[in-house]
């Protein structure tokens, strides 16, 4: 089971709990470190933004804490609010990229929290409707399947290997995020790059030639392909595509791109993977369960030996 799967409102209070008390140790560092002000705050006045951040940030966290839902709710709104004008104001003064990065993080995590609480459990099927919904590809020959694959290699690459780090990194420098580039590091992005790519593209011609579909869930698979890169990992395409995107932040000197790399990692796994996988067992059934029992989900090992018998759905190695 995913961590998304082990998690209810208790956790979503917890979080609260610990938005709670790591509110009034910043206040704190900000009335007694200059240093702190000056990162997360600028030249914004800390009296008048206290004066609304800590009844609507630190005291409805922690009645959110107690269990008191109007509270979480006034705690997230206010927490994407104040992100959003963090944001704004870090881009036209270039001050307090820290204030913006934490409230943006501490946004994110509310709105997760929040879902919690109201709802018991994270919703992760809400990311998988309209264009992103699972469909099986309709029959077409190898080719066109080919072609749809490689559209759809060129849009997303394009949008999360080069536009989104590309604004990330804009947005890094432009709030004095940008940190030392160890080194090394861009020989190390580049390598990984390349094999990353390489390790993607074997992985989408073998689904789209082998498996009579694409590679995204919009078309996905109409046959169960275990064979090329799937021999060594369930999901080469994801592996391939947390790695480019680490390599690009290595490549960029950016730690925010990968952090919004490995973020991705965290997505897809508590929350896209355990949706393509029920899907997967309902087609295909005992021959997916055999192969999900074979082969590691993430980091490549010896694949254990398939039980004999004929296979009750169609395979193809």
């Amino acid at each position: 089971m995913t961590l998304t799967g082990r998690l209810d409102a208790r956790w979503g209070r917890a979080y609260f709990a610990v938005q709670a008390v790591a509110g009034t140790g910043w206040w704190l560092g900000v009335a007694v470190q200059p240093g702190i002000r000056r990162l997360t705050l600028g030249d914004l006045p800390a009296g008048v933004v206290a004066a609304f951040d800590v009844p609507l940030f630190v005291i409805a966290s922690a009645l959110a804490a107690l269990g008191i839902r109007f509270a979480a709710e006034t705690a997230t709104a206010w927490t994407v609010l104040v992100a959003a004008g963090m944001a704004l104001y870090a881009t036209a003064t270039t001050l307090a990229g820290w204030g913006a990065v934490l409230m943006i993080a501490a946004a994110v995590a509310s709105t997760g929290a929040l879902l919690l609480v109201r709802l018991g459990r994270m919703p992760s099927e809400w990311l998988l409707i309209g264009p992103f919904a699972v469909r099986e590809a309709a029959p077409a020959s190898a080719r066109r399947h080919l072609l749809r694959t490689a559209a759809q290699i060129f849009v997303f690459w394009g949008v999360c290997l080069v536009v989104i780090p590309w604004v990330i990194a804009i947005t890094e420098d432009r709030w004095g995020l940008r940190l030392p580039h160890p080194p090394g590091a861009a020989l190390a992005g580049g390598t990984l790059l390349v094999a990353a790519s390489a390790l993607g593209l074997w992985a989408a011609v073998t689904m789209a030639g082998r498996g009579d579909g694409t590679p995204l869930p919009i078309a996905t698979a109409r046959r169960l392909v275990v064979t090329g890169p799937y021999r060594l990992v369930r999901n080469p395409m994801a592996v391939a595509g947390i790695s480019q995107g680490v390599a690009v932040g290595l490549l960029s000197g950016s730690w925010l791109v990968v952090v919004y790399a490995l973020c991705g990692s965290l997505v897809w796994n508590d929350l896209i993977r355990p949706w393509e996988e029920k899907d997967l067992l309902r087609r295909f059934g005992a021959s997916y369960e055999a192969y999900r029992r074979r082969v590691s989900c993430w980091i490549p090992r010896r694949p254990r030996r398939r039980a004999s018998g004929p296979a009750r759905e169609p395979l193809v190695y």
